[in-house]
């Protein structure tokens, strides 16, 4: 990986990005400021940085404070998305454990897993989105791609949210954001000729923790897909990229819990329980219940896997799918405890979805 290394920052011309963002934002006034700022040239965060004063004010102190001070807000909306998929999930911050750069939440609703070197920036923002009034944290990479955002709900405790905005309004609210390089996925070492498969598969099926892969994959020099592509079938098979419709609508129709994972460059953000009303809208899927929402591009995913790993109750099993540049748009699992093994109706929803030819 390469190291991490400040960069000069860019020029940003504020009032020419302002106008520019004011005419996208009536031109298409349901246009989400990711995709304004791709417009515009520029990261997500700059273009947030650059409305302080105006709906936007910037947060400073320690982040991980920030994240521990969440419970006082009561119920949320926590989204984390990477370019694919967007995972939300109502419910309360609590059970936090942060230490050093890793952190957990572990609240029963809202579940992730905290990768706190990919937090560098804060801003608390109001802005209207389709006619509705939104209130929401957001943070940011030192790239400016957005890792996490935490939305106010109608029982959001509102006295809360003024503290914490009160306690960590910066001093300086200054409209730029120093931009930095930042760590990259594992990338491509070596042709699949020379990767040693029959070493990675008796490694892959000396694994007893799924927490180890990455390490696996490290020590292998592999990504995550080339590894797919080389292990063979008894752990991997590539299948149908409809395969994520049809489980979703299996799920649905048989009452089957689910943990549905999705990540950004800073979290991990876990949604486990039912999925209930399945919706495609042109290319997006959704999944459109009243505390959990996910809406995925069919039309980015290259190639999707099922996958299974050793644990000790036997084998875990999981549909991941893939964007071209290699990147997981998003991973399902059966609900499932350590210790516990893997239930047979998740079992059975896997065995619906069609091999790819």
């Amino acid at each position: 990986m390469q190291d991490i290394q400040t960069a000069p920052a860019p020029r940003i011309d504020i009032p020419a990005l302002l106008n520019g963002y004011r005419r996208l934002r009536e031109a298409e006034p349901g246009l989400r400021a990711r995709d304004a700022a791709q417009r515009l040239g520029v990261s997500e965060g700059a273009l947030v940085a650059s409305r302080v004063g105006d709906g936007v004010t910037r947060l400073e102190g320690e982040l991980p404070q920030i994240i521990r001070d969440l419970p006082a807000l009561g119920r949320v909306m926590a989204l984390t998305r990477n370019e694919y998929c967007v995972h939300e999930k109502k419910g309360q911050y609590d059970h936090i454990d942060i230490g050093g750069a890793m952190g957990i939440v572990l609240a029963g609703d809202i579940d992730l897993r905290l990768f706190l070197k990919h937090w560098r920036y804060g801003f608390a923002v109001k802005e209207v989105s389709r006619g509705r009034e939104l209130e929401s944290l957001q943070f940011f990479d030192g790239d400016g791609k957005a890792v996490h955002k935490v939305y106010v709900t109608e029982e959001t405790h509102r006295s809360a949210w003024r503290a914490l905005l009160h306690r960590y309004t910066a001093a300086v609210q200054s409209p730029l954001i120093d931009i930095v390089a930042v760590e990259q996925p594992l990338p491509e070492q070596q042709g699949d000729t020379t990767v040693d498969v029959d070493s990675l598969r008796d490694h892959w099926r000396a694994l007893r923790d799924p927490h180890d892969f990455f390490a696996m994959l490290k020590k292998h020099k592999v990504t995550r897909t080339q590894a797919l592509r080389l292990v063979g079938e008894e752990f991997a098979t590539r299948v149908e990229d409809s395969a994520i419709r049809t489980l979703l609508e299996g799920a649905s129709a048989a009452g089957a819990p689910l943990m549905v994972f999705v990540g950004s460059p800073g979290v991990v953000q876990i949604h486990t329980g039912p999925v209930g009303n399945i919706v495609m809208a042109g290319p997006w899927l959704n999944v459109m219940d009243p505390d959990f929402n996910l809406h995925l591009r069919t039309d980015a995913i290259a190639s999707s896997w099922v996958v299974r790993k050793p644990v000790p109750e036997g084998v875990v099993t999981s549909l991941e799918l893939y964007a071209a540049d290699g990147t997981q748009i998003v991973q399902v699992f059966g609900k499932r405890k350590p210790g516990i093994p893997e239930r047979e109706d998740w079992r059975a929803l896997l065995a619906n979805v069609g091999v790819a030819a």
